[in-house]
């Protein structure tokens, strides 16, 4: 697997810091948490309405009535009844990106969309019979399913971003197919991602959903993950400062022995693929 350069980023000029800062942040938590407490109850009621009443038979003045708050609330938390019953979708977008905005430099990009992605499923995972429920919903009601396509296409489209941030788009020479791997294997990714995740609700919400993502993500790195990166050119040797960096991890074959030098850094998953590889090739 060949790692690929980050762009450079510049660097942020640390904020002065007054006393006033960490009150002003402990605010700002707990308002963010009373906002997903607020809008997670309003999800359960609407939930219980639609499943009792149906979709279509409920109307957002119940909702609000059964959460036990007035009708401006719940507008200002939600623009529509359907969209009442994804309450996590905004804040799991923050946490995806975070991840991605937090990647270490070392790390293949790919590998950095798979743990990304993963707190997509820690949410669904969070509240196994709710997700039940929900997506029982979805697949009844046309436009609930609508809405989740939607919630799906805002992180296909912040991982593909991602993916193509690591690549010069303008830099179509021969033989550079980056761009094009880039949103397949964006795609590839959320889709492997969607597969597991309904398999886990169709089965109750049952079954250990953390390993099964691992090995969906795994085909999908070992489908796209040499490729991205291969058609770049590499770097002339007797150009300074255009050295290559040193793989997080190497490993070699001596006879029956196999030698893995890593990064204390180096994800696991990337040390032992790494082993893999050089016993298969030996």
């Amino acid at each position: 697997m060949q790692y690929v350069r980050t762009m450079p980023k510049a660097a942020k000029t640390p904020r002065a810091t007054s006393p006033s800062d960490a009150p002003e942040s402990a605010a700002g938590t707990r308002a963010a948490a009373q906002r997903l407490k607020m809008r997670r109850e309003l999800a359960t009621a609407a939930m219980e309405l639609f499943a009792s009443k149906g979709y279509e038979a409920t109307t957002v003045d119940e909702i609000a009535a059964r959460a036990g708050v007035a009708r401006r609330t719940f507008f200002r938390h939600f623009r529509s009844k359907e969209e009442a019953i994804f309450p996590d979708h905004d804040d799991t977008l923050v946490r995806a990106e975070a991840v991605l905005n937090a990647a270490p430099p070392h790390e293949h990009p790919l590998d950095t969309v798979c743990r990304g992605i993963k707190e997509v499923m820690k949410m669904y995972a969070g509240s196994p019979a709710v997700s039940v429920e929900r997506y029982r919903l979805t697949r009844e009601v046309p436009t609930l399913r609508e809405r989740e396509i939607a919630s799906v296409a805002r992180y296909e489209r912040l991982f593909t971003r991602y993916l193509l941030g690591h690549f010069d788009e303008r830099d179509h020479h021969d033989g550079n197919d980056d761009p094009l791997l880039a949103e397949v294997a964006a795609s590839a990714v959320v889709t492997a991602h969607n597969h597991v995740l309904r398999r886990w609700l169709r089965a109750g919400g049952q079954g250990d959903v953390e390993s099964q993502l691992d090995h969906a993500f795994a085909i999908v790195r070992e489908t796209f993950g040499s490729g991205i990166g291969a058609g770049r050119p590499a770097p002339s040797s007797s150009s300074p400062g255009t050295t290559e960096p040193a793989p997080a991890v190497r490993a070699s074959t001596t006879g029956d022995v196999v030698v893995a030098v890593a990064r204390t850094d180096a994800p696991l998953d990337e040390v032992m693929r790494t082993i893999q590889q050089a016993l298969t090739k030996s």
